[in-house]
């Protein structure tokens, strides 16, 4: 059964639909089947493009509904989407998705289930790095940030996934060259065009990076990962791994600190696992992110599930 990518916009967003009507705009599309629920679809060798006209973090099971519709097997999903910050920073984005942290009946404010984490497209370090080499030849380096995120938000995905935003504000949503350099970014890192697709994975021991602590934005991971070569999986920001403060340290066992870190952490591990079969994961901990007592915990759980934590240097 072939195997096909799935990338999913929507045109209710303006830095999903924009960036979209850019990759339509290049050579050899054709429409492809509707699916239930108003989906329309355009296909381009290997590569679907779902559209619908919903929240981008909304539709569950994209992967697997277009499995059902069509027959196809779907190898991977990428999603469009706008991206906002506190900063209004002109972006252009590339993480994982997941909730990993909250609990079973939370609500997740932007979509996933809770406790979950999908599985992280291994495209996504190789991608980051492809995106700022495009970026900067269309010159949105400096204006535009080119950065990872930390693993948040739905949807439900089945298949590894990973998403590429637009940000901040409106302003930027809509940029013609910000949307040409998405969709450059998914010409060439799905191989489209002449040149073979970026970012493939082949599980021969390389290191797979798991990010955790630190800022949304994982600047002590992006330091790592923006060197070629490096592979990344599911990045924890400090709010994706929430532990209960112990009143009171000596006698206490560091395995009793509550919160739902430890989930967080072992969902993430098995999710990067899975994703890079024949890779070997190791955590990478943001050391200042964390005070004394969170550290120690975070490494001895992790040393309970037999992950190994790495230096920077690790990774090369």
């Amino acid at each position: 059964m072939a195997e096909v990518v799935l990338v999913v916009a929507t045109t209710s967003d303006a830095a999903s639909a924009t960036p979209a009507a850019a990759f339509l705009d290049m050579p050899g599309w054709k429409p492809g089947p509707a699916i239930p629920d108003g989906v329309e679809s355009f296909a381009n060798g290997r590569v679907r493009l779902l559209r619908h006209a919903r929240g981008i973090v909304e539709e569950d099971d994209l992967d697997l509904r277009w499995e059902a519709a069509t027959g196809e097997r779907v190898s991977e999903v990428v999603l469009l989407s706008r991206h906002t910050a506190v900063s209004n920073r002109p972006a252009l984005t590339v993480h994982p998705i997941g909730v990993p942290h909250l609990r079973e009946g939370d609500v997740p404010p932007q979509g996933g289930r809770p406790g979950w984490a999908a599985l992280p497209n291994p495209r996504i370090g190789p991608w980051l790095r492809l995106l700022r080499r495009i970026a900067a030849d269309r010159g949105l380096v400096p204006e535009f940030e080119i950065t990872l995120e930390g693993t948040h938000h739905g949807p439900v995905t089945n298949r590894p996934t990973l998403f590429v935003e637009i940000g901040s504000t409106e302003e930027y949503w809509g940029r013609q060259d910000a949307a040409e350099t998405v969709a450059l970014l998914l010409w060439k890192g799905l191989g489209l065009g002449e040149e073979a697709s970026v970012g493939n994975w082949h599980g021969n021991g390389e290191k797979v990076l798991l990010g955790i602590g630190g800022g949304h934005y994982a600047p002590r991971h992006m330091d790592i990962v923006m060197k070629d070569g490096v592979w990344v999986g599911h990045l924890l920001s400090g709010y994706s791994l929430p532990m209960e403060e112990l009143k009171q340290t000596n006698g206490k066992n560091l395995a009793d600190v509550g919160g739902m870190w430890k989930h967080s952490i072992k969902v993430s591990y098995e999710a990067t696992k899975e994703a890079f079969p024949g890779g070997e994961v190791i955590a990478h901990i943001d050391q200042k992110s964390f005070k004394g007592w969170q550290k120690n915990a975070i490494t001895s759980y992790l040393q309970e599930l037999n992950i190994r934590v790495g230096k920077p240097n690790d990774f090369f």
